[in-house]
């Protein structure tokens, strides 16, 4: 039996999926007001950010994995008007309901399904631009899901996977503290689940630092990966290029 982990412990791989869903099904009600929380807003400025770099362009078909509630989603349809199209998809169907409802109230009507980032329900080369964002830590076969996203791209398209990653060593201290203090009375308060947002600091603990997921993007097949550290590594883009 192969074990995985789910935040600090140990799990069934085959369990971990359900374990993240018990997560998100649990704070999909509160989960745009406790980033806006946690974050202090900075998580609109590093999604913004996300964009920016991808530099969507009219007709662009975008994928948007663990969409969530809609973010990403309601940046790029504009961006990719008229002729293009943003597939909002998430594992979670708790999840990806807030997202739809959030953009049918902006007037958006995305294509959005239910779908595992390791078994991608799409043809090869299909699209544009893949995103990920604060998604890929929650996988668990990370190696599979970067396969899969680079093999729905496009030859010189692009994959951007927004994430926690390994702060600056000055405020790991604090950074910490935070995490561990702050967070879950924070979950406690707001959403009623101090559990849930335990798991969120330690699972970012357990992703691969900037250069793992790096060296990670390109053993997937990615030719070129950049590395944008946002916050003093707080979080962290990569940015990878299908040859």
């Amino acid at each position: 039996m192969s074990q995985t982990h789910f935040g600090f412990q140990q799990v069934d791989e085959r369990e971990k999926a359900r374990h993240v869903r018990g997560v998100f099904d649990s704070v999909a009600s509160k989960y745009d007001v406790m980033n806006d929380l946690m974050s202090a807003g900075l998580h609109r400025v590093w999604k913004r950010y996300t964009v920016t770099v991808a530099n969507p362009q009219p007709g662009d078909k975008v994928l948007d994995i663990a969409g969530g509630t809609g973010d990403l989603g309601l940046a790029f349809a504009p961006k990719v008007a008229p002729g293009g199209t943003v597939v909002h998809t998430d594992i979670n169907e708790a999840m990806l309901r807030e997202g739809r409802d959030r953009l049918l109230d902006q007037g958006l009507a995305l294509p959005t399904l239910v779908c595992d980032a390791e078994q991608l329900p799409f043809p090869d080369g299909h699209f544009d631009i893949v995103t990920v964002a604060f998604g890929l830590r929650n996988m668990t076969h990370k190696e599979l899901a970067l396969k899969e996203m680079n093999r729905v791209l496009r030859p010189g398209g692009k994959l951007l996977v927004l994430e926690f990653s390994r702060v600056a060593p000055p405020l790991a201290k604090a950074y910490d503290w935070y995490s561990f203090n702050v967070l879950p009375r924070l979950g406690q308060l707001v959403a009623g689940d101090a559990s849930s947002y335990r798991y969120l600091a330690e699972s970012i603990r357990m992703h691969p630092d900037q250069e793992t997921l790096r060296g990670m993007m390109k053993e997937a097949g990615f030719g070129h990966v950049d590395v944008h550290n946002l916050t003093a590594g707080v979080t962290a883009l990569h940015v990878g290029l299908k040859c």
